[in-house]
């Protein structure tokens, strides 16, 4: 062989290993970009890259799950209760029916007046419609707010002696009172344990994932198959404090919520400190709370009442 054909071997081969080595660097960095696209993309929607394929949670790790995030809002809010005013059972069950479909603070507002004119359930079924519509409607539906209180006090005196039930059965009965309401009455009126599954209740345990239920009573049975029954009153309490005052609907607070470590939903919303503790509502943000008559141990722990009606 002559050294020229030997030299224009030589170079073929070395172009031939050339273009093998350009083909595969090519191809590794068209995986590489692939594999950097889909994780990008798997982060921008939240994705857990790694770890795919975990285990879902046991039932015991979810009960230990809800059960400790349930003592850390006991000591967030050791001062957690009812936010409507009442000196008895028939105040609360009418409050709490003045409360829907507006705030705890404009029944709070309301009601002085209400009972001061109709303290006991003859007064008011016997009252006159027009005079407390007039009381009413400042709550907002107060026409037909008025049919209700006035159609439980009736029921009230004529089937339970002007008396208030302790049953959540009887409860039910009366105008206007449905298993929501009957369970408020029931836990702070009677001391009779329930779950109060109001709307803030119903987002915040989605958002724990302690259920998937989105009906009320599917959402009472799961959540209270999590907890001693005795524990349900307080729980209503810890969790509705919370909702209304950090983790609200639209923006929750993440960066100033004291749970944020043991919350599967963190990141939800605003997560800079600074940013989260200007959206912090009541107390936790320097302003008055619900009740104008609120528990001692509120006031001990900083709370401020609500001002009267007549102040805004």
């Amino acid at each position: 062989m002559s050294a020229k054909k030997a030299a224009d071997g030589k170079k073929a081969a070395v172009e031939k290993v050339a273009a093998k080595k350009a083909a595969t660097k090519d191809a590794g960095s068209k995986d590489a970009g692939t594999k950097g696209t889909a994780g990008a993309r798997a982060a921008s929607k939240g994705a857990v890259v790694e770890g795919a394929g975990r285990k879902p949670e046991s039932r015991t790790a979810l009960v230990r799950r809800a059960r400790r995030i349930n003592r850390e809002l006991a000591e967030i809010y050791p001062y957690a209760h009812p936010e409507l005013d009442f000196e008895n059972p028939f105040q609360l069950v009418v409050a709490t029916v003045l409360s829907a479909q507006t705030t705890d603070l404009r029944v709070n507002q309301t009601t002085p007046a209400l009972f001061a004119k109709y303290p006991t359930p003859e007064d008011l079924a016997a009252a006159n419609p027009e005079q407390v519509e007039e009381i009413l409607r400042p709550t907002g539906f107060f026409r037909a707010k008025t049919k209700s209180v006035m159609g439980l006090s009736k029921a009230l005196v004529e089937e339970f002696g002007g008396e208030v039930p302790s049953r959540l059965e009887d409860l039910v009965k009366l105008p206007g009172v449905g298993r929501k309401t009957a369970f408020v009455v029931l836990g702070n009126a009677f001391g009779r344990p329930g779950i109060t599954v109001d709307t803030h209740f119903q987002r915040l345990v989605r958002r724990w994932r302690w259920t998937e239920a989105t009906e009320p009573d599917k959402i009472e049975a799961a959540v209270g198959a999590l907890f001693p029954k005795s524990d349900w009153t307080m729980l209503s309490h810890h969790v509705i404090f919370h909702g209304r005052r950090i983790c609200h609907a639209r923006k929750p607070a993440c960066g100033a919520c004291p749970i944020a470590p043991v919350c599967p939903a963190y990141g939800e919303g605003e997560t800079d400190p600074e940013k989260a503790k200007k959206l912090l509502k009541y107390e936790k943000g320097g302003f008055p709370g619900q009740r104008l008559n609120p528990p001692q141990a509120y006031l001990d722990a900083g709370g401020r009442p609500a001002p009267p009606l007549e102040a805004g």
